[in-house]
């Protein structure tokens, strides 16, 4: 049974390393609303990291708590940041990490965890802590991408149109989406289409020449998680490619989603080899602009963030240090 479905014991032996004056300092930001997270869980966390790190621990209380709490642990000196949430309290962590030498880390407290797993931390929050605690006798800390959309960085992918949509009103009832996670997403998904985007949806035009109803931008992949199968949409980019790859919904009809959503749960087939999807690769800059004044709604990393008529994307190499 995973460590999702309870809240675990965890009895982790501290590794030998180096001495108590020599341990690395580490800031430990926690989302207590994360669908997974517990107070009993975050005690039993810090419990475990203090067997090899010198740990400070703190819950944020309102959006971009996390942002501003890792602004000011890479001024304090911190050796490094762990998020204890989801994608979006790890994107929070970025936005406040990047461009500084902190490097940003993370333990699955969501559901989906993508940026835990593309880091190759364990999605089990058992196994992910005694990951973190093997790091202490082989840190090696890296460069990573980041993407960006306006003034906000994404760490693994962006979207504008149905899927922003869908976030938003998940995000809309927490209680619901902690509760009932990617079945809960899929529900809402079905609704969204169905309502908004069957007639007469917000079209938006590109700089790479394609039109569209749709836009995911990913900074790696897979694109996000349904339980434990991977869903892939674009290919292309990594966390260390430079680029940014991704993916146009030129437009809608009752076939397409249904056709589309198959693939993207298949082993076996394309979502980008789907007669309604242009896939790019390679790009550093992209365009999104809305043909008739209506606001296209855009999420980052799984949380929604606001619509506007215009977006500019591009991709920051190197811009985030991490250590997994």
């Amino acid at each position: 049974m995973s460590a999702t479905d309870f809240e675990p014991e965890i009895r982790l032996e501290p590794l030998l390393g180096p001495g108590a004056e020599d341990r690395r300092r580490l800031l430990l930001i926690v989302n207590p609303y994360a669908s997974t997270v517990s107070d009993r869980l975050r005690n039993l966390v810090v419990s475990a990291l203090r067997g090899s790190y010198e740990v400070d621990a703190i819950d944020t209380e309102r959006r971009e708590h996390a942002t501003e709490l890792c602004r000011e642990a890479a001024d304090e000196g911190y050796d490094a940041v762990v998020a204890f949430g989801g994608d979006g309290t790890v994107n929070e962590a970025a936005n406040g990490l990047v461009g500084t030498s902190t490097p940003l880390t993370c333990l699955p407290g969501g559901r989906a965890n993508v940026y835990c797993r593309m880091l190759g931390i364990p999605a089990d929050v058992v196994d992910a802590t005694e990951h973190l605690l093997a790091l202490a006798t082989r840190w090696e800390p890296r460069a990573v991408d980041l993407g960006l959309v306006g003034s906000r960085y994404f760490v693994f992918s962006a979207g504008v149109g149905l899927d922003a949509t869908v976030v938003e009103r998940v995000d809309a009832r927490p209680r619901f989406k902690r509760r009932l996670g990617q079945y809960y997403y899929a529900w809402v998904a079905s609704a969204t289409y169905a309502r908004r985007y069957l007639i007469h949806p917000v079209r938006f035009e590109t700089s790479l020449g394609v039109d569209g109803v749709t836009a995911l931008v990913q900074n790696g992949a897979p694109y996000t998680y349904f339980g434990n199968r991977a869903v892939e949409m674009a290919s292309g980019a990594s966390l260390e490619s430079g680029d940014l790859a991704g993916l146009i919904l030129k437009r809608t009809n009752l076939l397409d989603i249904p056709s589309i959503t198959w693939r993207a749960l298949s082993s076996h087939a394309s979502v980008a080899a789907h007669r309604q999807v242009h896939e790019f690769t390679g790009a550093t800059a992209l365009t999104i602009r809305s043909t008739d004044g209506r606001p296209l709604p855009v999420q980052v990393d799984g949380d929604y963030i606001g619509s506007d008529v215009e977006y500019e994307f591009s991709v920051v190499p190197g811009a985030l240090r991490v250590v997994a």
